[in-house]
This record gives C-alpha cells, structure tokens and sequence, in this order.
C-alpha cells in the first residue's frame, strides 16, 4: 500500500500524535505554498528536509500499548529535536524513522554520558564513539563521502538521542568536546578499532574473547579499575521477599504455580532455590534475566530499587538468603569490555588526559586523525505507531514539495498504510 501524505502549515491543533486521519481529502496549494487545506501526495516513503541548514525537526513518537500480563503497562515515547533530514517508512502497520545528518553533528546528538562530566572524559567518550562508529559501519571511505547503510541509534549500536528537549543546560560541553577532537580515532592495524565501552565495572574489566566469544584483540585486554566507585551502580544490593520471588521466577516458567521458597544461593555459576516442596538449579544468567523481565513488570512500585537502571544490573553478583527473603548484591552494569565510562570520569577527576585515558583501556592505543564520512543515516526508532513532526519555521520541503513557515506532519500506522494530516 501507499502512504498518503497531508501537511498542515501553521498548525494550531494539539501537537499529540494523531490517532485518526482526516477524513476530508485537502485542496492542493499553489507552487511553493501551502493552502489552509495542506496538499497531499501519494508516497511509499514520506521524507522531509529543512530548508536551511543547522535547522531542525520536533518529534513526537508513541509506540503502541504493549499487550501483557504487566501492571500499568507502560506506553513508551519519547519528544526530541533532530537536525538534518528525516525519513519515515510504513511496515505491517508501524513507523520506523531514520535521520540523515552530518558526521559530526550524529556525535554531538549521542547520549551516552552526562555533559556535565570532566572535560577530558568528554573527550575521551567522543573519541571513543567516533571510532566506534566507523569501526561498525566499517568505513575506509573517501573523506566527506556519504555513508550507505544506516547505523542503529539505541544501546545496540550508541544511543543517538539529537538535541534534548527541553535543552540541558551543560550540553555544549560536549559539543565543545567532540569539535576538539574532530577527525581523531583510534586505530588499528590502519583500521578504526572496535572500541566498545560501558558503564560500570565489577572491579576489573575483561577481554573480547571473555564475553563476545571472538578472537582476542591486543586492545580489547583486562585491566584493572578502580576509579569508577561514584557510579550508582559500584555497588548494590537488592532485598526480595521470597513470595516476590516466587511470583516472578513462575511468571518465566521457571518456578512452579503455588510452591513456595525459603532459600536461595548463588553457587559459581548457578543459583540454588529451595522451598518446602521442590528445589530447583538455575544458570545465574536465566535467574537474573527471568528476574529482570518479570520484577518490574508485576511489581513496578517496588522493583528497581535505588534508582538502579534493572531489578539486577549485573551478572556480577551474588545471593544469600535470610529469614526475611533473599538478598542479591553485586557490582557493576555492562558487558565488561574495554572503556569504563564511570572508570574514565573518576580518571577525569585524577587530572588523566583523554589520551592518557584512552590508552589505559584500550592496550595504548593512541587518538590519530583520520578521514571521516559527510552525511550518516542514523536510524532512531522502529515499531512506532504514531509520529508527529514540526518542522522548522524557516521552512522545508516534505516529499520534495516546499512548505513556506512551520508545518506539522502527523503519521499513524494502521494496517499496511500510513496516513498524515491535520
């Protein structure tokens, strides 16, 4: 099916996503402007551009109500501003939205550590990303090429989050950051390296082979940490009732239907559960993700606690039990391998250079220039069920028809078509 593309210009309605489309079919416009009605267009891709350079998009995203078994299931969303081109598809009945933008500015966009942060773990984090980029979209391209295939903007890949809104008041540090270390990589054997990073580490970090299965890399090897202790997540620990529990491990099919627990204990890399009635042995990685998946879901007042980003963030960690519940503490978030972002902010603080830092982490490695593509395809969100968008009041041309002033697009997927309007 075709999309079927409606602009309304100066909008005054509410800026939600729309649920419906209009069922009125508007009046076309005159050459390069917009009637009250907004023009249509038949499309199988809706794409719009700013009219000037360094302008921006509003996004309004909602993915669809999630159908499960969760209490106040939660209706994800999210509202940015993003620079560059934006180009929506329709898929069984949902959007996907990628932008295209310069090189530079897809970095200044990412959000991976608070801008607050030193200036040298700033820079370092640039640095690190930058390389990481290319690394994955195995770019040794001309520079100022266009890059062909997208890269994904969530934990996957980086998260790529544009420009805040409402705006951080911090976030030119690291703007300021990635132009002082525009062009500089970290390379090896000529090649941009593979330069992974995460949060929080459980005291040391670990090499490729360890954790991803692939063959060890010079860069990627253990190292020492001991600078990362301000992270929220250096060390935690999380009580359980044991009927919370067991209402969770049932939920994951793990745990029978009515059978209580009275102990729980980590022993290597398995957790031992008892009760009055039945024991059972868990691979410690199916217990916390059988926990991760079902706590917050079933009991979202009580799980995370502490502010922690999951019930369990780590693999890290150990379990005990009293005769209140069990108790699980650990260290730690991420997957282990090289760069600890909360590691190079307590560097930072030591007075490290982002060279001296990257170097540390990444088998000493040093940043050197190299060249970098023009325009990257980042693509933001997929499964969304409705979008709207406000373009810039300096214009922009939507499916390649100009629209003079500020305009807003809605789009919903439903069914196999898109449709916008006002």
């Amino acid at each position: 099916m075709v999309a079927v593309l409606a602009v309304a210009a100066a909008c005054t309605r509410s800026s939600e996503p729309a649920t419906s489309a209009s069922g009125s079919e508007p009046a076309q416009p005159s050459s390069g402007q917009v009637a009250s009605g907004a023009p249509t267009v038949a499309a199988s891709r809706i794409s719009l551009e700013p009219s000037e350079d360094g302008s921006s998009f509003l996004v309004r995203a909602l993915y669809p109500k999630s159908q499960s078994e969760c209490t106040h299931t939660h209706r994800g969303m999210f509202r940015a501003r993003y620079p560059g081109a934006v180009s929506i598809k329709s898929k069984d009945g949902l959007l996907s939205m990628t932008v295209t933008l310069p090189f530079e500015r897809y970095l200044e966009g990412l959000a991976e550590v608070p801008s607050s942060w030193p200036a040298s773990a700033l820079e370092a984090q640039a640095i690190a990303a930058r390389t990481y980029a290319l690394a994955h979209l195995g770019w040794s391209g001309v520079a100022g090429a266009e890059v062909p295939q997208p890269i994904c903007g969530t934990t996957d890949c980086q998260v790529y989050g544009g420009t805040p809104v409402p705006p951080v008041r911090t976030r030119q540090r690291w703007n300021d950051a990635v132009q002082r270390t525009a062009g500089e990589v970290l390379l090896f054997d000529g090649r941009p390296a593979d330069t992974v990073y995460y949060s929080t580490s459980n005291g040391h970090t670990y090499g490729n082979d360890q954790v991803f299965g692939s063959a060890p890399l010079p860069y990627l090897r253990p190292v020492v940490e001991r600078d990362d202790t301000a992270s929220p997540t250096s060390n935690w620990r999380v009580p359980f009732r044991f009927t919370d529990l067991a209402t969770f491990l049932n939920a994951g099919g793990v745990w029978p239907e009515g059978a209580g627990i009275s102990s729980v204990q980590r022993n290597g890399s398995n957790v031992a559960i008892s009760g009055p009635s039945r024991s059972e042995t868990l691979d410690a990685g199916t217990f916390r993700d059988t926990i991760n998946a079902w706590a917050s879901c079933l009991m979202p007042g009580r799980y995370p606690t502490d502010q922690l980003p999951t019930t369990i963030p780590s693999i890290w960690y150990d379990a005990t039990s009293t005769h209140a519940g069990a108790v699980v503490t650990g260290r730690g978030w991420g997957h282990g391998v090289g760069m600890v972002q909360w590691g190079a902010h307590g560097k930072a603080k030591h007075g490290w250079s982002a060279d001296r830092i990257l170097a540390y982490y990444y088998g000493g490695l040093a940043p050197t220039s190299y060249p970098e593509p023009g325009l990257i395809h980042v693509t933001v969100a997929s499964g969304l069920e409705s979008l709207s968008i406000e373009a810039p009041s300096s214009g922009a041309t939507i499916n390649h028809q100009p629209v003079a002033g500020a305009a807003t697009v809605d789009l919903v997927g439903d069914g196999e078509t898109v449709t916008t309007g006002p």
